[in-house]
């Protein structure tokens, strides 16, 4: 008995196919726009803080200032102790109050650390949409702490 016009596809079609998406998708991922989760967010901000304490931990065990480099528009902060540097993405809004000076001294974008545990003190905030965390930095004690809060008003 002849078959005429059978209906479906060859393994041949189907391979090419799922070549073309493949192709398709490779070329497309690259610029979709990757967008930093909550996580991530919280995950950038104990990093920050991670880094300001090993500073002061460094300043302590040292016996020497050391100052730790916060730069907003550069969207990076710097450890002085390591040299270690966390950089934010684009995404994420980026704010710093520090002192204008420190110790008699122009401060110029740092929190700095002294040999006795004290610092001059600073607040760096990251945020994004609905999530928002705070890493401040006491001026006495030189304590980092690290909160959760509402994000700041565009």
């Amino acid at each position: 008995m002849a078959r005429s016009g059978q209906q479906g596809f060859t393994l041949l079609e189907m391979v090419c196919v799922i070549a073309l998406i493949a192709l398709v998708a490779a070329v497309l991922l690259p610029l979709v726009p990757r967008q930093t989760s909550r996580a991530r967010l919280q995950a950038y901000a104990l990093q920050a803080a991670t880094l300001l304490k090993s500073d002061r931990n460094a300043a302590i065990r040292r016996g020497v200032d050391v100052a730790t480099l916060v730069d907003p528009h550069a969207r990076a902060i710097r450890s002085g102790a390591s040299q270690e540097m966390l950089r934010i993405p684009g995404d994420v809004r980026f704010d710093a109050l520090l002192p204008q000076r420190c110790h008699q001294r122009a401060s110029l974008s740092v929190i700095s650390f002294f040999p006795d545990g004290m610092s001059c003190g600073g607040t760096i905030a990251l945020s994004r949409l609905d999530t928002a965390y705070e890493i401040r930095v006491n001026w006495l004690t030189g304590r980092i702490e690290m909160n959760s809060r509402a994000p700041l008003a565009n």
